[in-house]
């Protein structure tokens, strides 16, 4: 999927580096919740950390607010957060040697520091200065259920004073929620001067929080958090509470914060719906892995969703860089290992960075079934991955090939007359983006650019692969399924 224009500005001011004065450039933590030292970078101004659960993604979360502490002018309720907050040492928690170590960009200068636990945590002292929120699940509890305020709820309480949204809040609690608020206030009653409650108003009917869906509430408690010019907001399960409409509107009013203000944000998340929202480099996977970790960077949605969902019954698990790559793969099987096929599972990873992490933990055997990497032609040989045939991307290599051999048996293939095929091919191949050629020539042969990808990737295997080339990625295949 593209990136929203909101995360395309945000993607071009950051590649422009004129922004982000203060950032959390990478965490390394170790003697904590199963970390033994692994190191997770921002390499986004919004980084999404995705995993199943218990593999520590709040702990990322938790250890990123426990390195700042609050600017020498903040106010004095902001006390910032502490390692103790989070991470208590109890009868049966020995956090002894434990330790947070982190690398930040201030200006021009980078800065690597650590806390660490000995007897108490050091380091605090030297902590750098940086306003944080951390938006964690308290946020989706029911009004109703929050310590003290049931006794709120009783008609004869009487609003003793009201904090008023501004129209631009109103403004964007209505754009993310779909639907037109007229005000918005947090309202303080007689009875309790420290509870809040919210109050909405739409249609010219006001209701309260004890209301509201999970949603709405969601929403409320996060838009009263006030962004900070380049602070750090941490937000725990981005996407709890809401529908994938406004998880997307979400994300894209929170790249909108984020290059208005050189605001950083990290979450955590389970959806896919939000990591589609960010580019490769912006999504991380956190694997429970033995005996250690991994941390993977640039996985695509659908790579996520495999690794947390056991709806599925392949043999072999088979990565590829994208779907494209994947046919390839497949044509190749239907040729040389035609009963592999339905026994594999193909699920892209996206960056061929992420194949590079996934080939070394099959090569170190850390898969949990039999597995093969695959990656692109043009990448270079590494440990536990698989090259595809040519030494360029896919679409390269298939529409080379075939224009070579006069495009082979490809019009008879797809029921055009030779001519038209040839014209669309070669005419796509004049532009310079690979990945626009196959959408362009489906749309002068009027036929899907899946149709079209999975015919020519068959005429290229039946026409241009040679058996070498066809065995070198079918026999690694039939090995796994074969336990070898």
């Amino acid at each position: 999927m593209a990136l929203s224009s909101d995360v395309r500005r945000l993607y071009n001011k950051w590649n422009a580096n004129t922004g982000w004065p203060k950032r959390l450039d990478a965490l390394e933590i170790s003697g904590i919740r199963g970390w033994t030292g692994q190191k997770i970078e921002f390499k986004f101004p919004i980084v999404a950390i995705v995993g199943e659960n218990g593999a520590g993604k709040s702990t990322v979360l938790q250890c990123a607010a426990s390195v700042f502490q609050p600017p020498e002018n903040a106010p004095s309720e902001e006390r910032g957060y502490y390692p103790t907050d989070f991470l208590p040492e109890t009868r049966w928690d020995n956090l002894r040697g434990a330790s947070i170590t982190y690398t930040i960009r201030q200006g021009s200068q980078s800065l690597s520091d650590g806390l660490k636990k000995l007897e108490r945590w050091r380091g605090y002292s030297k902590r750098p200065r940086r306003h944080v929120n951390y938006i964690d699940l308290s946020r989706v509890q029911p009004i109703a259920e929050r310590v003290g305020y049931f006794r709120l709820a009783n008609p004869q309480v009487q609003e003793a004073s009201a904090s008023a949204w501004d129209k631009a809040r109103v403004a964007s609690l209505s754009h993310i929620m779909g639907r037109d608020y007229e005000e918005a206030r947090l309202a303080i009653t007689s009875m309790d001067a420290k509870r809040g409650i919210p109050v909405l108003k739409a249609s010219g009917i006001e209701n309260s929080g004890f209301h509201h869906g999970a949603g709405e509430l969601t929403m409320e408690d996060f838009l009263q958090v006030e962004f900070k010019n380049t602070s750090l907001v941490l937000i725990d399960e981005i996407e709890t509470s809401l529908h994938p409409r406004v998880q997307r509107r979400l994300m894209r009013w929170l790249a909108d914060r984020a290059r208005q203000q050189d605001v950083q944000i990290i979450m955590t998340t389970h959806s896919p719906y939000i990591l589609s929202e960010l580019p490769p480099e912006a999504r991380i996977y956190v694997m429970s892995t033995q005996p250690q970790k991994t941390i993977v960077t640039g996985i695509s949605p659908e790579f996520a969703m495999s690794q947390m969902d056991d709806e599925n019954y392949p043999e072999c698990d088979i990565y590829v860089e994208d779907e494209r790559s994947g046919d390839l793969v497949k044509e190749i099987l239907v040729k040389y290992a035609p009963t592999a096929v339905s026994r594999c599972e193909f699920t892209p990873y996206g960056a061929a960075s992420a194949g590079f992490v996934l080939g070394a933990m099959d090569f170190q055997k850390r898969f949990r079934r039999p597995t093969r990497v695959f990656v692109d032609g043009d990448q270079d040989a590494r440990d536990g991955c698989i090259l595809l045939p040519g030494q360029e991307a896919p679409e390269r290599v298939v529409f080379g090939a075939l224009k070579e051999k006069n495009w082979a048996d490809l019009s008879t293939r797809l029921s055009r007359d030779f001519s038209l095929v040839a014209d669309a091919c070669a005419q796509a191949m004049t532009f310079d983006d690979h990945h626009d050629w196959v959408r362009l020539a489906a749309n002068k042969l009027l036929v899907s650019g899946d149709l079209l990808w999975q015919q020519m990737c068959a005429a290229w295997v039946a026409n241009c692969v040679t058996a070498t080339e066809g065995q070198a990625i079918a026999q690694p295949v039939q090995d796994a399924l074969s336990g070898i």
